[in-house]
This record gives C-alpha cells, structure tokens and sequence, in this order.
C-alpha cells in the first residue's frame, strides 16, 4: 500500500533554472528525496509529502469518483514549486485503497503518518476523497497518545476543517468521506478525549437540517460560506484565534470543494458559492503563525472535472501557504 503511481523521478521533474544563483533558485523537484524506513529529520521543519490514493470513501457517499488519481497529478504541479536548499523534502509514497478496502486504507494512512511524525517531520497529505481526514488523524492522535504515556496527560487535538460540508454522517453502514469527523467524534468519546472541531466554510445548501443539529449537539465551532467574506475577516480571525487557543496541537485539513466552483471545478462536489483564496490563505497563515500545528492534508481534488489544471495549481497554492517559511 505505499507504492507510486508512477517512478519517483518521472513525478518530480520541472524547470531548473541555470542562469541563476543555486541557492535562490532552487524548486522543490531539485531538493526532495524518497523517505526511507526510519529516516530522521535533520531540520525542524522539514516536509514529508503522503499520498492517499482513494475513491473508496467518495463512492460510498454518492459522490462522483476521480480523487484516486489525484496525489501524484498534485505531485507534478508542486515540483517547480520555489524551496530553499537548506529546507529537507521528502516523499513517503502512497498508500493506495485496493478496491473498498477503506478501512485497512485508513490504518496503512494512520501508520505512515505516525512513522513521519515519530521521524520528526511535517506530515502533509494529499488526498483521495475526504475519507483521507480520520486517517490522518488517527496517525496523529497514536503519536501524542504515545507522547503522552510519558507524560502523562493527553493533548487536545484541534481539528480545523475549511470546507462546505461538516462530513458528520454516521458511519452506520461503513466509513466514507462524509463520515470522518463523526468517526473522530466516537473515537473521542470512546477514549475520553475532547472533541474541538472548527468547520470553516459550511453551505447551507449542502447540509441537512439534522447535520447542522449534531454539530450543534457536538459542540462544533462553524462559519457558513454566506459568514466568509472579507468585511468579515477580523471576526473570523479571532472566532479561529479563540478556538485555538484552547487546543494544544493543531491538524489542518482542507476540502478543495470549500472553494467556489469557477476557481475549483476539478473536485468531488463543486460549491455554488464558496469561499474566496482572500479568506482562506489569511486565515491559514493565523494557523501557521499559532506554532501548534503538526499536520495538514488536502482532500477532493479530481482531476477528471478539472480545467487547465486550475484546482490542481490552487491546490499548491495552499500547500505554499502552509509550509512556506516566514
């Protein structure tokens, strides 16, 4: 399940800038590596990149199916991205859904992103349907579960989600990608841990009544679509700053259907509305900036409905704007 779609070096090729200094041109193609077994971060911030290869979790939830293909087409678009020399990069592969194997899926996800965290480094995933979310987490949470065996109290989890839909279903009849955060709720309670969840761009028109009821019920921190405009940004701000100051580690995971469709066509449900990159990108950087966050994945992108790689190049826009320095 950790396998590429396609060989290391064919994904990572772009532009290499010849006339120019080394060390200011360097794209993320020149400096990434394959992630080895064990491999041990030299750097406090360096990067490893996981693949979630999925349609599982979309065709369960009615969707329509692509996102499968997505984490190595992404892969392709972040190679020229700009990356210092002095910054590590690496590349864990990734972990493909055999069929609807979802669940073994999730646990192969949870497993790498824990082996990267336990190596000292960033995880970031790129998904695969929004199923990707409870692997992630799941990753996450086994590694302060382990960190705190020594310590002795257990990290509140923030769970910050830009997206049009909670994904609050209940898994009754299986896992899929619009199950994950009701899955992490009864994880939660299961081992007494706190639920702190934020959901950030939610549509009215893409939520029942009875999802809006549970977030309630679950004490969800949210904003509509119709809340996130740029008159707006300073209640946002400190609406996002109020709920991280309660949290300990921060996970940050971003369905690209939060964008509005014409910006995003190339996802699993496309947005009516949605929310502006003008919103979004100030409100990641208050993230970065709060120093608690240990992990981000993005979820939905479809390369079958995109157009002119338009999803494809917003998508590393928003990978930029969570890893860049300063």
């Amino acid at each position: 399940m950790s396998e590429y779609s396609t060989a290391f070096d064919a994904i990572w090729t772009g532009r290499t800038d010849t006339e120019e200094l080394p060390e200011l041109a360097s794209r993320l193609h020149q400096q990434i590596q394959p992630l080895t077994v064990g491999a041990v971060a030299a750097e406090s911030d360096s990067v490893a990149i996981i693949g979630f290869c999925s349609d599982a979790g979309v065709r369960r939830n009615q969707g329509r199916i692509g996102a499968r293909r997505a984490p190595d087409l992404l892969r392709r678009v972040l190679a020229n991205l700009p990356w210092p020399v002095s910054r590590p990069a690496w590349d864990a592969g990734n972990v493909v859904c055999e069929g609807d194997e979802l669940e073994a899926a999730h646990q192969a996800l949870a497993d790498k992103v824990y082996e990267c965290l336990t190596g000292g480094h960033f995880p970031f995933v790129l998904g695969g349907g929004h199923e990707v979310a409870y692997g992630s987490w799941s990753g996450l949470s086994h590694y302060l579960q382990v960190q705190s065996d020594a310590s002795g109290s257990m990290p509140n989890i923030g769970i910050i989600n830009f997206d049009a839909h909670f994904d609050l279903r209940p898994d009754s009849n299986g896992a899929s990608s619009g199950t994950p955060f009701y899955q992490i709720a009864q994880q939660c309670q299961a081992t007494n841990w706190p639920f702190s969840y934020c959901c950030l761009g939610v549509s009215e028109m893409s939520n029942t009544a009875a999802l809006f009821r549970r977030a309630d019920q679950l004490n969800v921190t949210y904003r509509k679509d119709s809340e996130l405009d740029i008159t707006r940004l300073t209640e946002t701000t400190h609406l996002l700053q109020q709920f991280m100051a309660d949290c300990d580690q921060l996970y940050l995971t971003i369905d690209l259907d939060v964008l509005p469709a014409p910006v995003a066509p190339g996802v699993s449900a496309p947005a009516a509305r949605g929310v502006g990159l003008e919103i979004l990108e100030p409100l990641i950087e208050t993230i970065v900036a709060s120093g608690k966050l240990r992990l981000a994945d993005l979820a939905e992108y479809n390369p079958e409905f995109d157009i002119d790689n338009r999803t494809a190049r917003v998508a590393a826009r928003l990978f930029h704007c969570i890893v860049k320095r300063g």
